[in-house]
């Protein structure tokens, strides 16, 4: 649900002082983070990973890989509520060269290319001097659930955990363009970030959006999400903020944006994160002559949050089973649950509605009759007309996992 907020302006001063004292010196140490706490093994082949504790302002994370950072939620997190703590919130980076220091004093954020004049803005202009909106979105990694795929594909071996749902505060990207003016025959908007690679070589991590879609009204610039300035892992001071579609798009510690009045050919475009042209993008191994485009909008997924694989149900007792849900690139219009590996279907209690791209809790009551094995089954629909299939997708990067969830019980 996306909503203008009349911030009154003392507000407005606490939190840009909030953002102003950050003090991000230090922060980011050497390469060498780790420190395993405990941990995790998830049900695939070299599923161990380690829980660190010691990435900043970060609490228990399942570390995937150390720089760039890629650190997955535990999944437990999203049973304690729909928003995900900032604390807790995945981190995803493609470049090693993150700034550990940002002052926001001096840093600025830049708009040229294909426009009326350049501008820039300053974190005091952006907070001060525009209507904020909020906005309830799910960020979620285009390679989520990876090290489900089979056969097996490159790349982080992510669980289920590589995403969240926050209340994203910022700027609407579309007040910005207008305010800087976007020339007729444009074409896209291209964003950049503060981070870089090792080597001169490695090509700089941007992305970009269609001129009507940047000008739609729920593209933001967040400076904010849960309420509190975002944290330097999550892209302090600003990311990108594409309500509906992959990660990939949400540019981190943005602070360039350039019109274009030609398609976008960056590495990071024609090259990077392409999916094959067809439903659920899925494909078959070995598979030749796939048209490819860029990845793009979200499917609905829902998973169980408080039931796991051999868990125990007392025949007779009712028990709630719970999870979350959201629609992708549109609204969550129901979950259906099975008792019964598919043979039946229920719907689902939905919990309350935050807009069409949060997380929706969602309920059933589990009341068995006979002792033995059960596979329970959890299914989401979007307003769209879309839902999860009875199949797990399949393509040779190992994007947009999605399929019917499901967990093998005991009814004792």
């Amino acid at each position: 649900m996306q909503r203008s907020l009349l911030v009154p302006p003392q507000s407005r001063r606490q939190f840009l002082a909030g953002v102003s004292g950050i003090s991000l010196t230090g922060l980011l140490g050497a390469p060498g983070w780790s420190g395993a706490d405990k941990s995790v093994d998830f049900p695939f082949v070299n599923g161990d990973r380690d829980l660190v504790k010691n990435f900043p302002q970060k609490g228990a994370m399942v570390l995937q890989r150390s720089r760039p950072p890629l650190l997955e939620t535990p999944f437990e997190v999203f049973d304690q509520g729909i928003f995900t703590p900032n604390d807790r919130f995945y981190v995803r980076w493609h470049l090693a060269n993150i700034p550990t220091v940002v002052d926001p004093g001096t840093f600025r954020l830049k708009i040229h290319g294909h426009v009326s004049q350049s501008i820039s803005f300053t974190l005091d202009d952006l907070v001060r001097k525009f209507e904020p909106i909020e906005i309830a979105a799910v960020n979620q990694c285009s390679g989520n659930s990876r090290g489900f795929f089979a056969p097996r594909v490159a790349g982080g071996q992510w669980a289920n955990g590589a995403m969240g749902n926050a209340l994203w505060r910022g700027v609407s990207l579309k007040a910005l363009l207008n305010r800087a003016g976007v020339m007729a025959g444009a074409l896209q908007v291209r964003f950049n970030g503060l981070d870089t690679g090792i080597l001169p070589q490695t090509p700089d991590f941007m992305k970009s959006l269609d001129v009507d879609h940047s000008l739609d009204g729920e593209v933001m610039i967040a400076y904010a999400m849960n309420g509190k300035p975002l944290p330097l892992l999550n892209g302090y001071p600003l990311r990108l903020v594409v309500p509906g579609w992959y990660a990939t798009y949400w540019v981190k510690m943005l602070d360039d944006i350039e019109v274009l009045d030609k398609p976008d050919d960056n590495f990071w475009m024609t090259r990077a994160y392409l999916i094959p042209d067809t439903p659920l993008a899925d494909t078959v191994p070995g598979q030749q002559g796939v048209k490819l485009i860029p990845i793009n909008r979200m499917v609905p997924r829902s998973f169980f949050t408080n039931v796991k694989t051999e868990a125990k149900f007392k025949v007779g007792e009712t028990t709630t089973v719970r999870g979350i849900a959201f629609g992708g690139d549109a609204g969550l219009a129901k979950v259906l649950f099975s008792a019964d590996a598919g043979n039946h279907w229920q719907e689902a209690r939905l919990g309350p509605d935050h807009g069409k791209y949060s997380f929706r809790r969602w309920t059933v009551e589990l009341r068995p009759s006979s002792m033995g094995p059960q596979t329970l089954m959890v299914k989401a629909f979007n307003t769209a007309g879309a839902s999860q299939p009875d199949r797990a997708n399949w393509n040779g990067s190992g994007f947009m996992r999605n399929v019917v969830e499901s967990v093998s019980v005991q009814s004792v």
